[in-house]
């Protein structure tokens, strides 16, 4: 059996690895990067974050989900909307995205190879290829960037067709007259607006009291407004107790409360699963919870200091952007490179319809970390940009200190909110204050001036608080 050093070996061709991998790279280390699948690319790429997004973005277009403001709830740019149509820009789109990785990979020097790893001891891999072959790879620095995989009870019985989980929701024949989604989180959010906006009948169940409790309060009160303003039947707060198949072809899912849903389909989205199971973590010194994500430091380093864990795999955000984050922190930290990074203003994305976006604190936090502060919002259908675009829905929201005016956080919900976002990142990264807004032009009209009336509305409210200009506070802080 063959071996081979490298000076890196990343585990997963995700957004982590990738990045991970091509930093290496940068550094002038040897990298190899190990892909289970036949193509590179990770989750993120081929059932994830870019097929959900594709899906969203030719749901609202074939819709006309966006022109409805002015053209009413029946409008539609194709009346008939079938599976296929909304899988061929996702067969475009993949494929494209496939290639450029490809491109990066091989233009830095990452030594990519097919098949499966598992751990033979700390610093060694062993592959198994797709053609059966096997040999071993040594390294001193190893990342594990496996990503998850969806979380399957095994009393819920998944068949691929009528009861799916969101792998399977991107093979669809058909398109569900109704459907029941379980779970609702990011990915249970998403798909039922996303859906809804096909004018499928949707209903959403979460054994919790509300949904996304890491979004500011008031934003996700708008957004389950605007949900149910849409006629999504939301079941917060129950829990299933099981999911039959009757006779007639349709699925029903009970609920503890006594309840039951019939529909055409169900999606099971609560949770899912660090892709860790056919490792051999053992062999390694190390081990993952029961959910299979792996415990890792501020610099992603697990318990055996020379291996890292980024992505998806360790949890929470489970975001692609912050992922590729972690994978290039990893790689910097690996080879004592300074890797500066502020995870406190990492934007955070959630593609439902309408979005939502946010970064930095929350009124939840704010009030929790005792911090004096004041908000400002603006409202979309205010705005003139969004007149018109025809908005019905979306707003702004800012957080102030009330001590020296410091943007504390923004949170968005509405159209162009994942782009939006940036502004306030970066004039909270840069240390900004409410004059930023307050005394700068911005183009008109535009969504972002929503920036502007927001901070107007945190002005007028903190009318007896003269205005902190930049220049200012920087002076106090020197």
């Amino acid at each position: 059996m063959s071996q081979h050093s490298y000076d890196f070996i990343v585990i997963g061709s995700g957004p982590a690895g990738q990045r991970a991998a091509i930093q290496a790279a940068k550094l002038h280390k040897s990298v190899a990067l190990i892909e289970r699948k036949s193509v590179v690319g990770g989750v993120s790429l081929h059932t994830g974050t870019i097929p959900s997004k594709t899906l969203r973005e030719t749901v609202l277009y074939l819709s006309g989900w966006r022109q409805r403001g002015f053209y009413g709830r029946s409008y539609r740019v194709k009346q008939n909307i079938t599976a296929e149509d909304l899988l061929q820009r996702l067969e475009i789109t993949i494929r494209h995205e496939v290639e450029v990785i490809q491109h990066q990979l091989f233009r830095n020097g990452v030594c990519v190879i097919d098949g499966s790893a598992s751990f033979q001891d700390p610093h060694t891999i062993l592959v198994q290829e797709h053609d059966g072959l096997e040999h071993t790879i040594h390294a001193d620095k190893i990342l594990i960037a496996t990503g998850t995989s969806p979380h399957r009870p095994n009393d819920i019985p998944f068949d691929g067709s009528s009861v799916i989980d969101s792998d399977d929701i991107l093979n669809l024949h058909n398109i569900p007259r109704s459907l029941t989604v379980i779970g609702a989180g990011v990915i249970g959010v998403e798909y039922a607006s996303i859906f809804n906006a096909l004018d499928t009948e949707v209903t959403l169940v979460d054994g919790r009291e509300t949904m996304l409790d890491f979004v500011d309060g008031e934003l996700v009160d708008e957004f389950i407004h605007h949900l149910r303003d849409r006629g999504v039947n939301l079941r917060m707060g129950e829990s299933v107790s099981r999911v039959e198949k009757d006779d007639r072809g349709r699925v029903i899912t009970y609920l503890e409360s006594g309840r039951r849903i019939c529909s055409e389909q169900v999606m099971f989205a609560a949770g899912r699963t660090g892709a860790t199971a056919t490792l051999g973590l053992d062999k390694a010194g190390l081990e993952a919870d029961s959910r299979g994500r792996i415990k890792v430091n501020e610099n992603y380093q697990t318990d055996v200091a020379h291996i890292y864990a980024a992505g998806d795999v360790i949890g929470f955000p489970s975001l692609a952007s912050t992922s590729m984050e972690q994978g290039r922190i990893s790689a910097c930290h690996a080879f004592g490179l300074a890797a500066h990074s502020c995870p406190e203003n990492f934007p955070f994305g959630i593609y439902g319809v309408p979005e939502i976006s946010l970064v930095g604190l929350t009124e939840q936090d704010a009030r929790a970390k005792g911090i004096a502060y004041e908000t400002g919002t603006a409202q979309f259908r205010e705005i003139s940009r969004g007149q018109i675009l025809g908005l019905r829905e979306g707003m702004l929201k800012m957080l102030f200190s009330l001590e020296d005016q410091r943007v504390l956080g923004v949170h968005i919900v509405g159209e162009g909110a994942t782009e939006l976002i940036h502004i306030g990142q970066a004039v909270m990264a840069l240390g900004g204050t409410l004059s930023y807004f307050v005394e700068n032009v911005f183009n008109y009209p535009t969504l972002a001036e929503a920036y502007k009336v927001a901070a107007l509305d945190a002005y007028n409210k903190m009318a007896d608080w003269p205005v902190i200009s930049d220049e200012e506070l920087m002076d106090k802080s020197g």
